[in-house]
């Protein structure tokens, strides 16, 4: 378990976990502050990411089991126990409890259970006539966060009073409360892109003009400038998951842990070019 004091900017705006713990293989938590908001703020944000938190996060679970052997899921299958550890899957699916207990075999019996799963948000409830190929479905709970709760504390006198929000996140272990605070942010964030979007606009029919008549820096220092100009966007806020790159462009980007425009900016021409895959005309 992680502690850290609390201290409070009378400045920027600053966001901290100040506690973080893992219980166990599917339960974590963390506590996260972000001050120094003006009296109303906190609960604005608040509400809006618990919301985010619960129900704008995916997740991946199992929707449907299908064996030749077991005609429905309460069958009686052979001595021993199967547990999630036995679960031969592919590199790209991780087991978060391999000890999760899947059945209990009473004789030998050659198992082979096939599993279908799915990524989505908030859960599913399995119908009772939704069988197919002698497969059945599984109730799903898609959501990563367990639980999540604001709370806020008020200081300062008359006019000048402040508050400070604080976050309490917990995960079922596919990823850690930090990650999950990201992530419902990035949500967040997309679901109020088209407020911003004639703004964005305008950026892009520039970009189109200049297109094929500029040198490949020509736009990279315009955006430069544009990092400078504090009326703008802030440009750290602007992932580039918002834009409608090439996938070979964003697989490329992704992979140097370029994120948002404000990590683009942030590299020259030359640290691009030495990207694998990254051509010239992609500048």
């Amino acid at each position: 378990m992680v502690r850290e004091k609390v201290t409070v900017s009378t400045r920027t705006l600053q966001w901290k976990c100040v506690e973080s713990r893992v219980d166990n293989k599917r339960l974590c938590y963390g506590r996260f502050i972000l001050s120094p908001l003006i009296k109303g703020q906190a609960d604005t944000i608040g509400i809006a990411m618990r919301r985010a938190l619960l129900g704008e996060i995916e997740g991946t679970c199992i929707t449907r089991a299908k064996s030749e052997k077991i005609p429905h899921e309460y069958s009686t299958i052979g001595p021993g126990y199967v547990t999630a550890q036995d679960i031969i899957s592919p590199p790209s699916v991780e087991i978060v409890d391999n000890t999760q207990h899947i059945a209990r075999l009473t004789e030998p019996i050659d198992l082979c259970i096939g599993l279908q799963i799915e990524r989505n948000r908030g859960y599913s409830i399995k119908r009772p006539n939704n069988f197919q190929d002698g497969s059945y479905p599984l109730d799903a709970v898609f959501m990563p966060v367990r639980n999540a709760n604001h709370s806020i504390h008020s200081y300062g006198n008359g006019n000048e009073r402040q508050e400070i929000l604080f976050l309490e996140i917990w995960t079922n272990g596919s990823l850690t409360p930090k990650e999950a605070l990201h992530e419902a942010s990035r949500n967040l964030i997309d679901l109020f892109i088209p407020f911003l979007h004639a703004e964005e606009e305008t950026l892009h029919l520039e970009y189109n003009r200049h297109k094929g008549t500029l040198p490949p820096l020509t736009f990279h220092d315009r955006l430069a400038k544009l990092r400078k100009n504090k009326k703008e966007i802030e440009l750290k806020y602007i992932f580039i998951d918002q834009f409608e790159l090439p996938p070979r462009i964003y697989n490329c980007l992704k992979r140097c842990n370029i994120h948002t425009l404000l990590d683009l900016l942030n590299k020259s021409q030359k640290d691009l070019m030495k990207i694998e895959d990254f051509r010239i005309e992609d500048m």
